[in-house]
Parts: structure tokens; sequence; C-alpha cells
């Protein structure tokens, strides 16, 4: 039986296979992560099904690099090896398009009320305001 290379792949089956490596490495998340992770992952990828070639080449770019850094902190085991995510810089931020930015900031006021954190007035406010 010969291996199949990505290259051999058709965009769609590139795809789908980020997609389902993605939520295989969910399974190594803490369960409030988990299905917080899921569904976000499964909107974002429903809301890029006809996006043009260049969103669609950085849309790739950036799961691929969130699976290799989930893959990282995860370890072999699948189990955290400390600190989950990284920072994102405010360059990166400043990059992003109104809606990404709320969107950004939805999920984050979901990830600290799953971690039990208190929410303050800044992080309803912004904390650049």
């Amino acid at each position: 039986m010969s291996k199949i290379t990505m290259s051999q792949l058709t965009h769609p089956q590139r795809v789908r296979l980020l997609y389902k490596t993605i939520l295989r490495l969910h399974r190594g998340l803490p369960t409030e992560l988990r299905a917080l992770g899921d569904n976000y992952v499964r909107d974002e990828f429903r809301r890029h099904l006809k996006c043009n070639p260049m969103e669609t080449q950085l849309f790739m770019t950036e799961w691929a690099r969130y699976a290799s850094t989930i893959t990282k902190q995860l370890g072999l085991r699948g189990k955290p090896k400390g600190e989950l995510g990284e920072p994102l810089d405010a360059q990166s931020v400043e990059m992003l398009k109104d809606d990404q930015v709320v969107q950004l900031y939805e999920l984050m006021l979901a990830t600290k009320a799953l971690n039990g954190d208190t929410i303050t007035a800044d992080d309803v406010r912004g904390s650049n305001q």
C-alpha cells in the first residue's frame, strides 16, 4: 500500500484532514475547554467554506500553526504540559478585522468564565479604553 502525501490530496481533503486533526487534538483538553474549542473550530471552518484563495491560504496556515502548538503543549500522551495557548502580540491584534476582535473578546470572556476567573469591569469595557 502506498502512502499518500499532502500534495496528493485535494484542497477539500486537506481542509477536512486539518479539521479532524484539530478535533482529535482537542480530546486532550480539559472538558470545558474541549467543548468551547470544538464549537469554535466547527464555527470557524463553516464560516470559511467559501472564502477567497488568499483568505483560504491564511486560514489553513494559521489553523495548522494552532494544531502544531496544541500538539507541543499536549505532548505525546495528550495531557497538558503546563499552560495551554500562547499570548497574542499587539501587532497581531492590530491586523484583525473588527469582527475578529469582537470574536476574540467573546472567546476571552468565555474562557475566563470556564476557568472560574472573575470578569472585571476592565474586561467588559476593554483594557485599552
